[in-house]
């Protein structure tokens, strides 16, 4: 029933401007449908049978891009119900747990979506280095990855300090206390005291917004978290996907 459906549709004039060719039993018709769609040109027009089992690819790719949609849509949701100030920003984590109407669904799902990127991006990073896929030409994809892996850490690291409970202020204070040290960025780190770098213009300072974790950290960690890193982690999945294509897919079998 759905099989007639899409088949009249693909006949309607919306429908041909979409679908702008049928899909053919022969080799011509195939390449050409992928060629003349937007979505199915994505893929390359010719894969390695092997490349596309589930041993060899373990589908974490595909499996860390779902979660980074869960986590735009469920992010834009709490987004509705949440103010980025220090007064406000606890409060509306207990709305969110016992007064939106599930909100306490919505949030777990967005948190541990989360946890669940971090763990697949780090499998997958460790298939494509088990199987040899980060190897001529794929080079420059491995590199995407890995921009893609720190990505992904920091928006985790940065969603930590959101709640504005103990857990998050914790967190955050340990983890810019170990920027202080970063070399030429951290004022004591090597070479921060020869450039001149102080408590009050390091990389610790930048990050937030001041000398201690107060409201001015909660928003910077609210525009980098919902804003900042989403859009450049956006960009470079497009490169990724990309560069697979232009790769010729996921490479096979070594």
């Amino acid at each position: 029933m759905i099989k007639k459906f899409f088949d009249k549709f693909r006949q309607t004039p919306v429908g041909k401007s979409i679908f702008r060719r049928s899909y053919g039993d022969t080799p011509k018709e195939r390449v050409l449908a992928i060629r003349g769609n937007v979505f199915l040109h994505l893929h390359p027009v010719r894969i390695s049978r092997g490349a596309v089992k589930l041993g060899f690819t373990w589908g974490m790719g595909g499996i860390t891009f779902l979660l980074f949609l869960i986590l735009t849509i469920s992010g834009i949701l709490l987004m509705f119900y949440y103010h980025p100030n220090t007064r406000d920003a606890y409060l509306d984590m207990k709305d969110l747990e016992f007064t939106v109407p599930f909100g306490l669904y919505l949030r777990n799902i967005h948190r541990w979506a989360a946890h669940l990127m971090v763990i697949t991006v780090m499998l997958h990073m460790f298939r494509v280095f088990m199987t040899g896929s980060y190897k001529p030409p794929r080079e420059f994809n491995w590199v995407i990855g890995v921009m893609l892996l720190v990505l992904t850490l920091l928006l985790s690291f940065t969603g930590y300090l959101l709640p504005w409970d103990q857990l998050g202020f914790w967190a955050i204070t340990v983890g810019t206390n170990m920027a202080r040290a970063t070399p030429f960025l951290g004022h004591e780190g090597p070479f921060g005291p020869q450039l001149g770098l102080t408590a009050y213009n390091d990389v610790r300072f930048a990050l937030l917004g001041g000398s201690t974790v107060d409201s001015n950290a909660l928003l910077r960690a609210y525009i980098w978290h919902c804003i900042g890193l989403p859009l450049i982690a956006s960009f470079l999945i497009i490169v990724h996907f990309w560069r697979i294509r232009k790769d010729g897919g996921i490479s096979g079998p070594q």
